[in-house]
């Protein structure tokens, strides 16, 4: 239980947002600017993107629990760690926080605050992508709670700068920067028609991993044997 209270949590959660979607859209705007390289760029979005996370979630942590992400937020309800009213805060939040940051982004590189993006995401490797993306964020932040709290940040930094590769998506896993990712016309935009399958696949891959870690997690409960 935070020692916070909620409005200083929701600032934590949306300051956490936007400055983590300012890294993805912001280092997305530079890549593509210093290469015409495609895989130069990711590189060059990737590790931005996983570093912030370690020192976000290691700065504001303490005070919010360091979501910044919808789905996270869910599961955090689903194991009644949240109130109901105080998950909806949090995704409120994080999904004006992340646009916020866009903006930001965008009017650090002079370009219009809002844009509609037309980059294409779409189709079933992608979305199949993004509920793996989900499920291992998941997985990574509830058994590194289970069993190394402190590792948190470094395992969800890593993680992520990992999925960025191995995902067909470059894994968003997070609703809230899906959504800030539609409105910039750059190289980590969606096309907002895409959106929904997105999140719908986002949303799937975080409640199987809190069934399956919430199973997996829990050591069985060993009985004497009655004689």
């Amino acid at each position: 239980m935070s020692a916070f209270d909620l409005p200083r949590r929701l600032a934590a959660e949306a300051l956490g947002t936007a400055m983590l979607v300012g890294t993805v859209v912001g280092s997305g705007i530079m890549a593509d600017r210093l290469s015409d390289d495609a895989a130069i760029s990711l590189i060059g979005n990737t590790i931005p993107t996983g570093a912030i996370l370690v020192v976000l979630i290691t700065m504001l942590g303490p005070v919010s629990g360091a979501h910044f992400n919808p789905a996270v937020t869910l599961v955090f309800w689903l194991r009644r760690e949240v109130s109901a009213a105080g998950a909806a805060a949090y995704v409120v939040a994080q999904v004006l926080g992340g646009l916020g940051g866009t903006v930001v982004a965008h009017l650090m590189f002079e370009l219009a605050p809002l844009q509609a993006s037309l980059t294409v995401r779409t189709g079933g490797g992608q979305w199949l992508a993004e509920g793996i993306a989900t499920f291992g964020l998941v997985a990574a932040i509830l058994a590194g709670i289970r069993f190394r709290a402190a590792a948190v940040p470094w395992l969800v930094g890593l993680y992520i700068t990992a999925a960025y590769w191995f995902t067909a998506s470059t894994s968003f896993a997070n609703p809230a920067v899906a959504i800030a990712r539609s409105v910039t016309d750059t190289f980590s935009g969606i096309r907002p028609v895409d959106l929904p399958a997105f999140i719908a696949c986002e949303i799937a891959g975080a409640l199987i991993a809190t069934a399956l870690m919430g199973w997996l997690l829990r050591p069985a409960v060993r009985q004497a044997l009655a004689e």
